[in-house]
C-alpha cells in the first residue's frame, strides 16, 4: 500500500520537524507509512497522485488573504501546488486533510471566500459538530462539542459550493467541512498535544498570534485543557484511507 505523506507549508524547520511528528504519533503510523515533502523548498512531484494514497497539509504562518504581490515566490509556488493537491482530493482521486492555512487556500481554490474577520486566539476553543458532522465518516466517532487548539488571522466566510459544513463555532463559523467524500479542510489544528502546541508557540511568540507577554499564561491555559478529540480525528483518516 502506497504511504500517505505530510505536506510541510512551515518555513521554520523546527516548527515543521515538530509538526510532523505530532501527525505521525497521533495517526499512529511509522515513518516508512507516513512520508514528508517541504513545499517550502521543493515542488510537488509529477508522480505525487500515484506515490501517495493521501496528503495532510500542516500550519504555516502565511496568509491565504495575503496581496498577491505581497507573496513570495515560495508561497505563490506552494499554493499552486496546494491546489493540484485540492483539486484532486475534491474529484476523488485522492484524499487530502487541509489544516489552519491550508483551508485558506483550499476554500480559495474552490470558490469561496476567506476573510480577516474569523481569527481566533491562539489556545484552546470549543468546537461543535453540525448535524451533518454527527453522522460524517470521520468525524462521526466524535462527540457533538470538544476542546480543539486554533492560532490564526484569517477564516472562511463563505464555504466552496460543494462543501458540507462538519464543525463549528461562534468565534469562526467555519471549523471543518467536506467536499466530495475524500477532501477534509479543518481550521483548527488536529495534530498536536497541549504539550506541542506550547512548543509551537516558542517559535511564533514574536509572529503577532499573541503578545508574547502573555506566552506564560496562555501556555498555562493551554496545559490545564485536556485537548483529546482532535487527534482521533487523524487517526480515523488514517485507517480510512
Amino acid at each position: 500500500m502506497a504511504p500517505l505523506v505530510y505536506v510541510c507549508v512551515r518555513p521554520q524547520q523546527v516548527a515543521a520537524e515538530a509538526e510532523y511528528a505530532s501527525f505521525r504519533t497521533a495517526m499512529g503510523l511509522t515513518p516508512s507509512q507516513l512520508d514528508r515533502i517541504d513545499l517550502t523548498r521543493d515542488a510537488l512531484p509529477a508522480d505525487a497522485f500515484t506515490r501517495w494514497r493521501g496528503f495532510v497539509v500542516g500550519g504555516s504562518p502565511y496568509n491565504a488573504t495575503d496581496a498577491a504581490e505581497t507573496k513570495a515566490e515560495a508561497q505563490l509556488r506552494l499554493e499552486a501546488d496546494l491546489a493540484r493537491i485540492a483539486d484532486a482530493a475534491a474529484s476523488d482521486r485522492t484524499a487530502a486533510l487541509f489544516t489552519c492555512y491550508g483551508i485558506g487556500v483550499a476554500t480559495e481554490h474552490l470558490g469561496g471566500e476567506i476573510s480577516r474577520d474569523y481569527p481566533e486566539e491562539t489556545g484552546p476553543t470549543e468546537v461543535a459538530l453540525t448535524d451533518e458532522g454527527r453522522t460524517d465518516p470521520l468525524f462521526g466517532g466524535l462527540p457533538p462539542t470538544f476542546a480543539a487548539l486554533t492560532a490564526h488571522k484569517e477564516g472562511t466566510r463563505t464555504l466552496p459550493a460543494d462543501a458540507v459544513l462538519l464543525a463549528t463555532n461562534p468565534d469562526c463559523p467555519v471549523q471543518a467541512y467536506r467536499v466530495g467524500t475524500r477532501l477534509y479542510a479543518t481550521q483548527f489544528h488536529p495534530e498536536p498535544t497541549p504539550r506541542d502546541f506550547t512548543e509551537r508557540m516558542t517559535v511564533y511568540r514574536n509572529d503577532g498570534y499573541f503578545d508574547a507577554a502573555d506566552y506564560d499564561r496562555i501556555a498555562a491555559r493551554v496545559l490545564s485543557t485536556p485537548v483529546t478529540e482532535p487527534t482521533r480525528l487523524l487517526a480515523a483518516f488514517a485507517a480510512s484511507f
